[in-house]
């Protein structure tokens, strides 16, 4: 992997985030946005435990998933105060993600603003909330719908590993999917080159996200997370602005999805035996520029 550091500032004018950032798909580190909002500091794990501990969630381990599994398939379902009391009390290697906690408690939605001087089409009924413990891992992807995503850190630290969307075949991407066939977790101690040699031509980001840190995610950008501490931080999801990019997200979401869950259902060695052979083709087509 070819890594380097994200751009990081306290604050940003909406016309150089546009014009740096935004219009050139580029990532950056907004350190000062989420300290101007109630919840920098309100949001705790006994907040939440007290406003919305009794609503029942999905939980996900760090198991990738195989050719029988749907896309996002929870691992087992418990009420929310009860995983997050199992988060406190140490390592975890279950993280929840997709939360719209605000369904349940929409006072919560006072605690922040939406940053509409950065950018528009924010998707502002679908705030979204990612719980870690610490050692829980979210394994490389991108998001189904291609939209922006601020994503802000509110505790503990996760590391987090970015890669450009055409950067996909470097990555082992799946086809008819939004993950990789490769598993990245520990990526920083090691990691299978032997196996997947066109990683090491993969040019993307690193960074160790902490308690207030906003990172800037273009469109498609894929990303590796891994909790380093228990920790929680929300996504705020934005449409992309150009019409190409709206319908490539909800051909994602409705399309290539549906197919995917079809063949996984009707012939799941088949369908994942033939996927594998296109990504290593793919790879290999990376290798030999």
């Amino acid at each position: 992997m070819q890594l380097q550091s994200i751009d990081t500032v306290e604050s940003i004018s909406p016309e150089d985030f546009k014009h740096k950032y935004y219009n050139l798909m580029k990532p950056l580190i907004i350190k000062g946005l989420a300290k101007k909002w109630p919840a920098y500091n309100k949001w705790n794990w006994d907040y939440f435990i007290e406003t919305v501990g009794e609503k029942e969630v999905g939980v996900y381990n760090n198991i990738k998933s195989d050719s029988y599994t749907p896309i996002n398939t929870a691992d087992a379902y418990m009420k929310f105060g009860d995983y997050l009391k199992k988060v406190k009390e140490g390592p975890l290697d279950l993280r929840i993600f997709l939360f719209n906690i605000f369904q349940h408690a929409p006072q919560i939605v006072s605690d922040f603003t939406w940053p509409d001087e950065l950018m528009k089409g924010f998707v502002k009924k679908y705030p979204m909330l990612f719980v870690g413990g610490e050692g829980s891992v979210t394994h490389m992807h991108f998001d189904i719908d291609m939209s922006h995503i601020l994503h802000t850190q509110f505790s503990g630290k996760k590391r987090v590993l970015l890669f450009p969307h055409e950067e996909q075949y470097k990555l082992y991407r799946k086809p008819w999917e939004v993950l990789s066939i490769a598993n990245y977790a520990g990526y920083h101690n090691s990691f299978d080159y032997e196996n997947f040699p066109a990683v090491m031509r993969a040019k993307g980001y690193e960074v160790i996200l902490e308690h207030g840190d906003t990172l800037f995610m273009p469109a498609g950008f894929w990303h590796h997370m891994e909790y380093i501490e228990s920790g929680f931080a929300m996504s705020l999801r934005a449409m992309q602005s150009d019409i190409g990019g709206k319908l490539g997200g909800l051909w994602k979401l409705f399309g290539m999805r549906g197919i995917d869950t079809l063949m996984k259902k009707t012939a799941p060695k088949w369908w994942y035996d033939r996927k594998k052979k296109q990504v290593y083709a793919a790879a290999n087509k990376e290798l030999a520029r």
